[in-house]
């Protein structure tokens, strides 16, 4: 097939691109879907489920059959509608859901087997055999699911994010739309004029019809011009607004460099938060097809579709092509493509008294009821007067009908209501705030309603803001009716098809009809209609015309579904807005990372923090080597340690004491000068939440860490109790987490290392023992506070020191330290310690165990009231038997795995046998094994028991002793030393 006449390509460059390694050439302006109309390749795709051979039906983002990837290696692009792919020269493309080639898709044998595939299928087949479906059915529906590809490569590509406000936001760019960004803009008021296509017009690029003398393009181009040169008016070509969310936000992505071989230094795409006083859609309406018997063959199109790829890209799918209508627009299509040279098989209108418009043969009253051609449309049955005839053409166009594109007016669950004049679903009076539909969006079709609609919609939007708007003098052009008589579909005994994508026809919907599955929601599940890219755009309204035939009730009583963002599929880097890899949320760094970097240590994400994960050595070959050297040499000597990410907040006031009273379980306000206490925070349902210490400063001053993962949700809970429970309280907030950097001492030496850089202050066991804390000064006059805290079972102490100096001081510490044997340790060896000092941390703390579990019940006081305290208490939690245990593997060279499940031997692995689980698991050098920290059914009567830990996700299964969960120094001498 050759380039027909006119068309808004540019014929004087040509572009290369292939398609499934095919080489073909098109022009600037083409789609990838014209381009290939253009080379005569009409297959393009296969169906989701038969993998039946698919090609165009629309020529917008409709588009349900022409999904293909786009590009190779790692920007290869999956799931792309080739009818919104710009053309580029270099474009890689390739058809999906195929094995084998496209023509020849091994696949396509499902289409065979389709009486066993009905309406229901999955729901019906895969609930027996029960054994079946982990071993069986779900892996092969896993890997037949999807359509396209991913590469499994990261996205080298660059996404942003920006936010704009508007006065009004207009959603399309055809005749309505352009109208109102005419009739705002010249008001003053600020404006966003957005469009998905790369050209502005909408429909009226692809019509031929004039206003005021002059063709739709050159009326468009004039347009253009005048709001170009209006600075209060910004056009975003390229952007699809894909959501309409609460006060006036709408979400749209731009594609800034979709269009180009390599986005180069710009961003790809970017998710622009836009914010608007009052927004009017004007997104047009979605032509309809007319299900018949095998109507999905390549060639059958939407009669509009094959209008537009005529008139906008000089193209046709056939030089010989029929028209299949239930009303005037499909005439108007016979005459377009007849002016093109195209011939024209026959029009087949379901009206007796249609009237033909053209020079061309009419079967009024006539039906298309079945097609032939597999791989592409090659004949016709058409019912005329009661007789059947074979009509040979290559296409067909198909108009039953338009339905306003009403989705964004949906998301905030507004609801459809039906037109019986119109034949279709109009906005609903109940849609988002501030939101006015206009034009054939809101039912009113013609080039003129839609002008005039369009004008009146901004005006009356700015009205509302008190900003004067006049309407601008229209153009004199077609307001013709489409004179529409509704046919939903042809009745017949072949497979009617509703839904392309998801090969749903009417025999599935009368299926579902007859197995009482009658409801909007029901029928789009159980036959899986309007899913995918799609989204019921093609289908949905055909469908429940359909379900009202065979329920006998008319279409509003049968309903409809609403819709919800994202209008058309938005990818997940672009929603990221750039924030990915390195950047997917801010990184919060410790005082002490550039000498952490200087040291070569290896980092680890720990919340929003880089920690330092363990500083490897030149001869180390392997982590644990690391590690293991770490925790020995603090255990032997001396290790330091960046603990600043632990939250830190300072409390102060008169009543400071009784608010961490009522926060934490256990007592605080009782706790002496100068003195640490470690306390448990419960959640209101009296399960264990966070844990950490109260350090008392003065008397009216409270120092309280939090762990790192909870620092911020603890924070804001600080916060609301004082504002809401008790707001008679005295007492005042602030976190200091990024205002101090705190270090840990460990070991055996670390008395004697502090005592070279506190300033006159006695440390000894007996001027500073266990728990105590104080403000001092370091280093020859630096502020700093003292804390005599131990998370690893070593005596162990936390120098804090305000954040600016964290750096220096590491480096001093270990400068000092260095006969000491002073060894910087990090995030693993500092878990390996508190696993083998039976510390519970975030494992432990994971919001479903109690205090009584963790082996602190006591430490929720009878004697005063708290947070949590009295739902603690009850039955259930005080009855629980699964208390923290230790364990260690009979097999010294099992490793122990945190996660896995513990049963008694001998018993079924099943859920009613389940003992408990592995919280967290860790090598422990001093034990010279794997060892781990769980929970466990009647655990504190069970030690020197054998028990079995199984771990199905890696075929693991190991025997276990249940020991003391304190590995090291039970008696607690060290710390206390």
């Amino acid at each position: 097939m050759t380039r027909l006449s006119g068309g808004l390509i540019d014929r004087s460059q040509t572009l290369s691109f292939t398609f499934d390694g095919r080489r073909f050439t098109g022009h600037p302006g083409d789609t990838l879907a014209s381009a290939l109309l253009a080379n005569d390749v009409r297959l393009m795709g296969r169906s989701f489920k038969y993998h039946r051979p698919r090609g165009l039906i629309a020529a917008g983002s409709e588009e349900p059959n022409a999904l293909v990837e786009l590009r190779q290696g790692a920007r290869q692009e999956p799931n792309t509608r080739a009818t919104v792919a710009e053309l580029f020269d270099g474009l890689e493309a390739r058809s999906q859901n195929r094995i084998g080639s496209l023509r020849f898709d091994l696949m396509a044998v499902n289409d065979l087997l389709s009486p066993f595939f009905a309406a229901g299928f999955y729901y019906k087949t895969f609930m027996w055999p029960r054994a079946f479906w982990e071993k069986l059915y779900e892996p092969a529906i896993r890997r037949a699911a999807g359509l396209g590809s991913l590469s499994m490569q990261p996205d080298p590509d660059g996404y942003d994010k920006g936010f704009l406000h508007c006065d009004l936001l207009i959603v399309g760019g055809g005749a309505a739309g352009l109208a109102a960004a005419l009739t705002a803009a010249r008001s003053g008021a600020s404006v966003i004029l957005a469009d998905e296509d790369f050209r502005l017009g909408g429909r009226l690029l692809a019509e031929t019809h004039l206003l005021d003398d002059t063709p739709g393009p050159d009326w468009v181009a004039g347009i253009e011009a005048e709001l170009a040169s209006l600075p209060n008016l910004r056009i975003m070509r390229r952007t699809t607004v894909f959501g309409t969310f609460d006060h006036g936000i709408y979400g749209a992505v731009e594609r800034v460099a979709d269009h180009l071989p390599d986005p180069g230094r710009q961003p790809r795409q970017t998710l622009w938060r836009i914010t608007a006083k009052r927004a009017v859609l004007a997104a047009g309406a979605i032509e309809r097809h007319i299900p018949f018997a095998n109507n999905d063959r390549p060639g059958v199109m939407l009669a509009g579709a094959m209008r537009a790829f005529a008139n906008r890209w000089a193209v046709s799918p056939a030089d010989r092509i029929a028209i299949f209508t239930n009303n005037d627009d499909g005439h108007r299509t016979a005459l377009d493509l007849a002016a093109k040279g195209i011939g024209i098989a026959g029009v087949i209108d379901s009206r007796p008294d249609a009237v033909a418009q053209g020079d061309y043969r009419l079967f009024a009253g006539g039906m298309v009821s079945n097609s032939r051609g597999r791989l592409g449309l090659t004949k016709i049955e058409v019912r005329h007067n009661g007789r059947s005839q074979w009509l040979d053409c290559g296409a067909l166009a198909v108009s039953g009908g338009w339905n306003p594109n009403l989705h964004l007016s949906s998301h905030h669950r507004g609801r459809p209501v039906w037109d019986e004049a119109a034949q279709a679903f109009l906005p609903g009076p109940d849609g988002p705030p501030g939101l006015i539909v206009a034009g054939a969006a809101n039912g009113q079709g013609s080039t003129a309603q839609a002008l005039r609609s369009g004008a009146e919609a901004a005006r009356d939007a700015l009205a509302e803001l008190d900003i004067t708007a006049t309407l601008p003098a229209l153009p004199q052009t077609e307001d013709a009716a489409h004179n529409l008589h509704p046919l939903w579909h042809v009745p017949g005994k072949g497979r009617a098809w509703v839904d392309f994508q998801n090969d749903v026809t009417v025999k599935d919907i009368a299926l579902a009809h007859q197995e009482n599955m009658r409801p909007v929601e029901h029928l789009k599940r159980w036959t899986t209609l309007g899913m995918a890219t799609d989204q019921g755009k093609t289908a949905n309204v055909t469908a429940l015309a359909v379900m009202s035939e065979l329920t006998g009730k008319p279409i509003p009583e049968t309903g409809t579904t609403i819709f919800r963002p994202p209008y058309t599929p938005v990818a997940l880097s672009v929603l990221g807005g750039g924030d990915n890899g390195a950047h997917f949320r801010p990184r919060r760094l410790t005082p002490t990372h550039p000498w952490a970097q200087s040291q070569g240590a290896v980092f680890v994400e720990v919340g929003q923090w880089m920690r330092a994960q363990y500083f490897p050595r030149p001869d180390e070959t392997h982590w644990r080597e690391s590690v293991d050297r770490e925790v020995l040499a603090t255990r032997k000597g001396v290790g330091i340690c960046d603990v600043t990410t632990l939250g830190k907040v300072d409390v102060q006031g008169a009543d400071a004491g009784e608010f961490l009273n009522r926060l934490y379980c256990n007592a605080m306000a009782s706790l002496r000068v100068g003195m640490t206490r470690y306390g448990l925070m419960l959640r209101e349902d009296g399960v264990a939440w966070d844990d950490g210490t109260c350090a008392r400063l003065a008397e009216d001053h409270y120092v309280v860490t939090t762990t790192t993962a909870q620092a911020g949700p603890v924070y804001r809970h600080m916060e609301f109790v004082p504002q809401c429970l008790w707001p008679e309280l005295d007492v005042q907030l602030i976190s200091t987490t990024d205002a101090w950097a705190q270090i840990a001492v460990a070991g055996p030496n670390a008395r004697r290392l502090l005592e070279r850089i506190v300033d006159g202050f006695d440390i000894s066991n007996e001027a500073f023992p266990f728990m105590a804390c104080t403000n001092l000064t370091v280093c020859g006059g630096l502020r700093a506070r003292l804390f005599r805290i131990s998370f690893s079972g070593e005596l162990a102490y936390e120098v804090a020191v305000p954040a600016r100096y964290g750096n220096a001081l590491m480096a001093r510490l270990v400068d000092l330290g260095a006969d000491l044997g002073a060894t910087p340790y990090g995030t693993e060896a500092l878990g390996v310690m508190r696993i083998e000092k039976g510390h519970a941390a975030g494992n432990e703390l994971n919001g479903q165990t109690s205090a009584q579990m963790l082996g602190m019940g006591r430490m929720v006081s009878t004697k005063k009231d708290s947070i949590g305290a009295v739902m603690s208490r009850r039955e259930g939690m005080q009855s629980e038997t699964r208390v923290l245990v230790g364990l260690q593997p009979v097999d010294p060279a099992e490793p122990v795995t945190a996660g896995a499940h513990l049963f008694r031997q001998g018993d079924a692995q099943d859920t009613f046998s389940d003992q408990g689980w592995i919280s967290s698991a860790c090598h422990s050098p001093h034990v010279g094994s794997g060892i781990g920290l769980g929970f466990l059914t009647d655990g504190a009567a069970r030690m020197g028991e054998v028990i079995l830990a199984a771990n199905p996700l890696q075929g693991q299964q190991i025997l276990l002793r249940v020991v003391s969960p304190h590995f090291i120094d039970p008696e607690g001498g060290r710390l206390r030393d």
